[in-house]
């Protein structure tokens, strides 16, 4: 099967043209097959289908084009599927035609000649039209313009390549049809002149030139470029040579090629291509130096992307390419100066010593009137700052600078208006690539798990993949297994990636980026490694470094600049498992115990409140008092409690993990206490087990029974969520022993209501009633009304699921009553929601509506999406049940909505469910006609 984009978007099985829908779901096809196999984040595809105007709610308008082209693909092999973050086109990139012009171009690029204009062949014959035709939109203009550009650049080639070959003459007509789409392409105007000469056709040549220069007028304003006018010059002259393949571009000039080699194995990067193809196409970059500034981390592979995309697009700047090492991070050398590379730029422009001025000013203007009306591309690598560049900037509108640093030279971008393009690790896909063009598919093939693992510690870094890749082909009998293990140990790892050499060394090049900081910047960063990780934010590296929130924003801005940081998300950091070993080595050699208990009494804190807050009526230890200079944030309200837990919820995970290696036994049980809320909220119960063992035996080392206690409960509620009711019923049952031997019936009822819960999930529903009206006892006794107020709601169930409906309702009143007077909304939703079904029962449908929809408004209130669905979902039941087929649709619409923006274990198979209800009314309804 394939996938056509360069042209109307189109798919064809078996050689049989499928229906691909409407223009809206063409262009969300087009939108994931552009890069198949990679996931599209969900953010990213609505830009891309919507730009700047998305409906109310993209997500939900997405789904329906989503679900057709599923149906309409299955059966030919793709796949639309569902990853984290967004959705991907599964199919094999051979079958996109764009995939393929793509690789043939790569691959031309770097072949001889023979070769070359074959793949070159390939590759434009995939085109039928313009690409994307009869889609509109930001993103198809920007695709459409960027795949334009390829395509001249594939013509540009083929050509010189006929050029040199002889064959020039052949290409003639193909060039005239296709300059027709690019008139303002003075290259390929050469070449259709050259080809119309070379054929015979002289007088057809002056016709063109005199053609295309009134055309350059009336539209630019503008005369033909100095190429051009020569090569006219030399066709009214009748100059003999002019067919031949050493006058192309011949010129009295000096034309530099200093560009270095690229590397043999280039992996990834189009989306970086891309933006750097689209500079060069652009029309508001003719009156304009065009400048783009890479940055990235150490390693990350600036140099590599920038050279090869040089090589790629050195036939678009026919006066040359220079090429200048600024040496601003060289582990083993001085930056070079400005004044020393335009010395060296006057040189290779032809210029003889004895003619280059003494004064540096002089110097620059000298260089600047060598590059004024050429076209040339001037690659700055490894600058150090924006001073170092400045005085290397071309004067005059024509040529394009392309500079790669470790810090971002934001100064560029506000004075000079650069563009800047800031790499990140390589995706999984690209890194087991770049192994695999260095080490070849078969060895890859044969260890797959441990190409796995090597990617992994390598962090998907390019310099990191290199040296191994170095390592493993050097000596072919160490197995890939191997050096995996050598890799494991964190610890270690940056002593398993050292060549000995100072260039390509992780620690030597990681050292030269950290002595660059400022000795503030170096402590932040040190302090970091001390971080459970995997992304710190604003408030917690505050508490961390023990200073002011401004002062840490301001730190954390230099080393984002540096590249020793990416800012991930907004107000959020992180770095690379690589540069988080180096920072690791740095807080070892300087440790700093206070740093750990600082930012552990701001995650403890800042927990607690807002478990407060999502929970109000639970009564959690109140922790110690913070260190000095921690500042715990104060989330509010319920919406930013949930942001936040659900914002750190990885990091906690990691916290908890540090206060028990750390010696912070407390502070262990504290994190559990307050973060089991928002992990049994979330459906998160799997990381509730392995945290509530963590405090199971945090307490156990303090003595602390209370807390033993308070943790097997909570695993016994885990284990009972995840149907695992073997496990739950020990971990409750040694709960109550504890509690009932300390006397504390508060406890022991709550563990009650568990083991309620718990029973009833298994349908043992009197038992659990047993245990829901001892818990009633207990809490009536201790005079917690909270605690009431949930075992009459406990018992409202159980008696309706006994079928016991004048009870339920009874002892539903009777909670409901309670937990209005002590403000517990989530109780009340949840006894709102058992009268739902107890009246859907008794068929007292507007009954039960009324109470599904009290429900509702008490979860919209506290944020309980998934409690939400449920209602929901059993609100469109009493719906069907009362006849109105329609409203229970729009009712399990709404439940599909709510779907779409939570991140719960149970989504999937809440949404199987209602899809299934909605697909079985879709079907009229007994006894009716169609």
């Amino acid at each position: 099967m394939e996938i056509q984009l360069l042209g109307a978007v189109e798919v064809t099985a078996d050689g049989v043209g499928l229906d691909v829908g409407s223009p809206k779901q063409r262009l969300v096809l087009a939108a994931l097959a552009a890069t198949p196999g990679q996931v599209v984040p969900l953010d990213v595809l609505i830009d891309r289908v919507w730009g700047e105007d998305p409906p109310a709610r993209p997500a939900a308008t997405l789904y329906p084009y989503l679900s057709q082209l599923r149906g309409m693909l299955y059966a030919s092999g793709p796949r639309i599927v569902r990853r984290a973050g967004g959705y991907a086109c599964e199919v094999a990139p051979e079958c996109v035609d764009v995939v393929r012009f793509r690789d043939r171009l790569r691959a031309a690029k770097a072949a001889d000649t023979a070769a070359s204009v074959e793949l070159l062949g390939e590759a434009l014959s995939l085109w039928r039209g313009v690409p994307l035709a009869g889609l509109s939109g930001d993103w198809v203009i920007r695709f459409r313009d960027t795949l334009s550009q390829e395509r001249l650049s594939a013509w540009l080639l083929l050509a010189r390549h006929r050029l040199e070959s002889g064959d020039l003459a052949s290409l003639v007509d193909g060039l005239r049809a296709v300059a027709g789409d690019y008139p303002l392409s003075e290259p390929l105007a050469g070449y259709v002149i050259r080809a119309l000469i070379v054929d015979g056709r002289r007088l057809e040549a002056l016709d063109y030139y005199a053609k295309l220069r009134e055309y350059l007028a009336d539209q630019l304003g503008e005369e033909p470029g100095d190429d051009l006018r020569d090569l006219h010059l030399r066709l009214l002259r009748r100059d003999p040579g002019l067919g031949a393949a050493s006058a192309q571009g011949e010129s009295v000039r000096v034309v530099p090629r200093q560009l270095p080699a690229s590397t043999r194995c280039f992996t990834g990067r189009e989306r970086e291509l891309g933006v750097l193809d689209e500079l060069i196409g652009s029309s508001e970059n003719a009156t304009a130096v065009v400048i783009s500034a890479i940055a990235g981390t150490a390693g990350i592979g600036k140099t590599a992307t920038a050279l090869h995309w040089a090589h790629r697009v050195a036939d678009q700047f026919p006066d040359g390419q220079l090429f200048v090492n600024l040496r601003g991070f060289d582990p083993g050398a001085e930056p070079l100066s400005a004044i020393d590379a335009v010395r060296g730029f006057l040189e290779t422009l032809g210029t003889s010593p004895g003619d280059i001025p003494q004064q540096q000013d002089a110097q620059i203007a000298m260089f600047r009137s060598l590059l004024a009306k050429r076209r040339m591309l001037v690659l700055l690598d490894n600058a150090r700052d924006v001073d170092q560049v400045r005085p290397l900037l071309p004067g005059a509108p024509g040529s394009l600078v392309l500079v790669t640093s470790r810090n971002r030279l934001t100064g560029l971008v506000a004075e000079h208006g650069a563009h800047s393009i800031h790499l990140d690790l390589l995706s999984g896909p690209d890194a087991e690539q770049l192994l695999r063009e260095r080490l070849g598919a078969d060895r890859l093939a044969a260890e797959p798990a441990a190409t796995t693992e090597l990617v992994q510690h390598c962090a998907r870094l390019p310099l990191a993949l290199a040296i191994v890749a170095g390592r493993a082909a050097v000596d072919r009998y160490v197995s890939l297994a191997a050096i995996a293990a050598d890799l494991a140990d964190k610890r270690k790892r940056l002593d398993a990636l050292d060549t000995h050499d100072r260039r390509t060394t992780l620690r030597a090049v990681f050292v030269s980026s950290y002595n660059a900081l400022a000795p503030p910047g170096q402590r932040l960063f040190r302090l970091l490694g001390v971080h459970p990780g995997p992304d710190i934010s604003v408030a917690a590296a505050a508490s961390l470094a023990g200073v002011t929130r401004p002062a840490v924003t301001r730190l954390l801005g230099e080393l984002c600049y540096a590249s020793m940081l990416i800012e991930c998300a907004p107000g959020r950091y992180t770095f690379h498992d690589l540069l988080r070993a180096y920072a690791t080595d740095l807080s070892v050699a300087e440790p700093d115990q206070s740093a750990i208990h600082r930012v552990l009494d701001h995650y403890l804190h800042t927990a607690h409140a807002a478990e407060r807050i999502l929970a109000p009526h639970r009564d959690p230890a109140t922790p110690a008092a913070c260190q000095p200079d921690v500042l715990p944030e104060d989330p509010g309200d319920a919406g930013p409690a949930l942001a936040w837990f659900a914002a750190e919820h990885r990091v906690l995970l990691a916290t908890v993990d540090l206060a028990a290696k750390s010696g912070f036994d407390l502070h262990v049980t504290q994190l559990v206490e307050a973060f089991a809320t928002f992990l049994d909220q979330q459906g998160r119960w799997h990381d509730w087990i392995t945290m509530e063992y963590a405090s199971l035996a945090a307490a156990q080392r303090l003595g602390n029974r209370p807390a033993e206690g308070l943790a097997r409960r909570g695993l016994g509620l885990a284990y009972s969520r995840l149907d695992r009711f073997t496990e739950a019923t020990a971990a409750l049952e040694g709960a109550l022993n504890l509690y009932r031997a300390a006397g504390d019936h508060g406890g022991e009822a709550k563990t009650c209501l568990i083991l309620a819960h718990h029973l009833g999930r298994q349908n043992r529903y009197a038992e659990a009633l047993e245990h829901s009206s001892r818990a009633l006892v207990l809490q009536t006794a201790v005079g917690n009304r909270t605690g009431q107020g949930r075992a009459l709601s406990n018992m409202a169930w159980h008696n309706a699921k006994l079928g016991n409906f004048q009870q339920a309702i009874s002892d539903g009143e009777r909670s409901i009553a309670l937990l209005e007077e002590v403000g517990d909304r989530k109780g009340q939703g949840a006894t709102w929601d058992t009268l739902g079904y107890v009246h859907h029962q008794l068929g007292n449908h507007q009954r039960a509506h009324a109470c599904y929809r009290y429900a509702l408004d008490l979860w919209r209130q506290i944020g309980h999406g998934y409690f939400e669905v449920s209602s929901l979902t059993d609100l469109g039941e009493t719906q069907l049940a009362a006849g109105d087929r329609d409203a229970a649709r729009r009712t399990w619409q709404q439940a599909l909505n709510v779907l779409d923006s939570l991140d719960h274990v149970a989504v999937g198979q809440a949404r199987t469910k209602l899809l299934d209800r909605m697909t079985a009314t879709d079907q009229p309804a007994p006894g009716t006609s169609t």
